[in-house]
């Protein structure tokens, strides 16, 4: 079946919102992780840093994926690319059901690195996409508007994961009244929760790639040759805007994982809160967070983009601030309520990074969802921190990161005042 070009956003309704469907899926994907660390730090007996491994494994498949991606759409279109990334997704979250059959950490690991190579896929595809249909000026306008899908895509992650995986039990492994096989059978049905959620998103998943099959999505126009893409990618380095954007989608995608993936933790160890307290700060943030999606994208009807990733950062960058400075119920406020100026920095950052870039926005926009790594490199480091100085003090990992998009939304300012006459 051959893709037919069109113009605009002319004969691609469906194929519009065949994509809106996707920022969804990876939403949800994202946010079952941050209940896959409570779950196991429970059921294996991690430590923070321990627990990293899920989000360390996941953005680095993201890594070594979204180049290859990036070629294989260039050669082959955007549904063959898309219809790889839900494959492997689907693969991956079947793959869950022999990990907890085995009870091995390192397999569940095995099985979140192909999930995050198929989203990488998806994700290198998507967010072009959205960039290239209509008018460029208002790309990132049209990104954000695409992605008020993801934040209700994590909202459902969460409620999956609080329902079906999530016990709300704890265990003391030094109890002395407590015999070996009640900690084995505790454990292991810890372990056996989350086949059930996993299962049911990997067949989706893999029904959705067979009726990816039936639609027409947009041609990608071929231009160059191998050795022309190389040197265009290795050109793209040489792009300041572009070189600062993917710093500043490094540090914020670790800001936004390292959040997110300890907000339960922060509420149990600094708020004394219960785990499924927890599970509900978490759940409020993601709450707050599409609020932050809808309200900022409206405003860009009225403000450039650019003007409001500037307030978004330096909010986030206070309230992380709060919460590393504040105890209890105080600092846990502060972490919740940044969610909501999270919402519009990744799309943001993106359109941003991959404007006036032309046919080179592909390989542009891969470059910045290899970025996405830095959710394994600070949320690692993040749990590091953790470990040996506690979580308050953890949280100036991302008060650092949103500095940086802070900086990145300032040298951008910059720049466009130069070029005006």
């Amino acid at each position: 079946m051959t893709e037919k070009p069109g113009s605009g956003q002319d004969g691609y309704h469906v194929a519009i919102a065949f994509v809106v469907v996707l920022f969804f899926l990876w939403g949800m994907a994202n946010n079952l992780n941050d209940i896959l660390i409570a779950q196991f730090k429970k059921a294996f007996v991690l430590s923070d840093f321990g627990t990293s491994f899920v989000q360390q494994v996941f953005y680095f498949g993201y890594f070594l994926f979204s180049l290859p991606a990036a070629l294989l759409m260039q050669g082959r279109g955007y549904r063959i690319a898309i219809m790889t990334g839900l494959g492997c997704y689907g693969a991956g979250a079947l793959l869950f059901y022999p990990a907890a059959e085995f009870g091995r950490y390192e397999f569940f690991l095995v099985a979140l690195f192909i999930i995050a190579g198929g989203l990488a896929f998806l994700e290198t595809a998507a967010n072009p996409l959205m960039t290239e249909i209509g008018d460029p000026a208002g790309a990132a306008r049209r990104l954000n508007w695409a992605q008020v899908a993801n934040p209700i895509g994590t909202l459902s992650g969460i409620l999956i994961g609080k329902y079906f995986i999530l016990s709300g039990k704890t265990l003391d492994p030094t109890d002395p009244t407590l015999s070996e096989a009640a900690k084995t059978l505790f454990y292991r049905n810890e372990i056996l929760s989350v086949r059930g959620p996993y299962i049911t998103l990997g067949l989706f998943v893999l029904c959705l790639a067979m009726l990816a099959a039936f639609i027409r999505f947009p041609p990608v126009q071929h231009h160059g040759s191998g050795e022309g893409k190389r040197n265009s990618l290795y050109g793209l380095f040489r792009k300041p805007r572009l070189r600062f954007a993917v710093i500043a989608q490094f540090f914020y995608v670790g800001a936004q994982v390292a959040v997110w993936s300890y907000t339960i933790r922060y509420a149990e160890a600094n708020a004394h809160m219960t785990e499924a307290s927890g599970a509900n700060a978490l759940l409020i943030s993601l709450i707050l967070f599409a609020c932050g999606r809808f309200c900022g994208t409206s405003l860009m009807v009225r403000f450039a983009p650019n003007t409001i990733l500037q307030f978004f950062a330096a909010a986030s960058l206070l309230l992380t601030l709060g919460s590393s400075a504040l105890s209890g119920h105080a600092g846990l406020y502060c972490l919740v309520l940044a969610s909501f100026f999270l919402s519009i920095q990744f799309p943001t950052i993106f359109a941003l990074g991959v404007e006036g870039l032309g046919q080179e926005r592909r390989l542009g926009g891969s470059l910045m969802i290899m970025a996405i790594i830095g959710g394994a490199v600070l949320t690692g480091f993040m749990g590091h921190v953790s470990d040996f100085m506690g979580i308050r003090l953890a949280m100036l990992v991302p008060s650092l990161s949103f500095a940086v998009v802070l900086a990145f939304a300032l040298y951008i300012k910059r720049s466009e005042a130069r070029s005006i006459p």
